[in-house]
C-alpha cells in the first residue's frame, strides 16, 4: 500500500486527536488539537473531502480563541499575589470583561449581584476620589451587606480589563471552601476600617 500525501496528513491529524485526550494540561490539549485541524484541512483540501474541510475549519479558530484564553488567564494569575487565594479560587470562574475609560462599573444603590477583580488599568471611587488599581477586588462589601446594595460609584479611569463573577457562583465557592470565606470577611472588614478612618481624618481636618 503507498502512502500518499492525503494518507499521510490524515493519519498524523488522527494522531494529534488522540494525542489531545491523552494530556491532561489545557494547553497542551488545544495546541495538539490545533495541531489536528491543521493536519484535516490539509487532508481534506488534498483529498477533496468537503465534510472534513467545513468541520476542522470550523474548530480551528474556536481551538486558537480557546488557547488564546487559556494563556490570558494564566497571565493574569501569575500577576496575582501568591498569598492571595484570588488565583486559586476566584479567577477560574470569573468572566474577562472589557471596560472603556469614563464607563462607570456600578452605581451607588445599585443591587450588588456581582464581585470584579481588577487586572489592568485603573478604576476610581466616584464619592471620595479613592483609586484602584490591578490586583485588587471590587464589590465585596455590597455582597454581604444587609441591603445587597452598592456603597459606592465606581468609575473606569483608563481603559480596564476586569473579571467577574455572580453573587450565586460565590456564594457557592464561599460553602465550598471556607478559607475563602474567611478571606473574604477579612477583605470587607479593611476596607470597612479604612473608610472608619478616612471619615475620622476628615472630621480632625474640619
Amino acid at each position: 500500500m503507498t502512502l500518499n500525501l492525503g494518507t499521510a496528513l490524515g493519519l498524523l491529524g488522527v494522531g494529534f486527536c488522540f494525542a489531545s485526550f491523552a494530556v491532561k494540561r489545557m494547553v497542551p490539549l488545544r495546541t495538539l488539537a490545533i495541531a489536528g485541524n491543521v493536519c484535516f484541512v490539509a487532508y481534506g483540501l488534498v483529498e477533496s473531502l468537503l465534510p472534513s474541510l467545513a468541520l476542522n475549519i470550523v474548530l480551528l479558530p474556536l481551538n486558537v480563541a480557546r488557547l488564546w484564553e487559556i494563556k490570558k488567564l494564566s497571565k493574569d494569575i501569575a500577576h496575582v499575589t501568591r498569598d492571595s487565594p484570588v488565583s486559586q479560587w476566584l479567577l477560574p470562574h470569573m468572566r474577562h470583561r472589557y471596560f472603556k475609560a469614563g464607563e462607570v462599573l456600578f452605581r451607588r444603590g445599585e443591587v450588588a449581584d456581582r464581585l470584579f477583580y481588577v487586572a489592568k488599568g485603573d478604576l476610581r471611587m466616584a464619592e471620595i476620589g479613592q483609586r484602584i488599581g490591578p490586583g485588587e477586588l471590587v464589590g465585596e462589601i455590597g455582597l454581604f451587606s444587609p441591603e445587597r446594595e452598592r456603597t459606592q460609584t465606581i468609575v473606569c479611569e483608563t481603559d480596564s480589563e476586569l473579571y467577574d463573577m455572580t453573587d450565586e457562583m460565590i456564594f457557592q465557592l464561599y460553602y465550598q471552601n471556607p478559607r475563602l470565606g474567611f478571606y473574604l470577611m477579612r477583605l470587607v472588614a479593611e476596607r470597612l476600617l479604612k473608610d472608619v478612618h478616612r471619615r475620622d481624618d476628615n472630621a480632625a481636618i474640619a
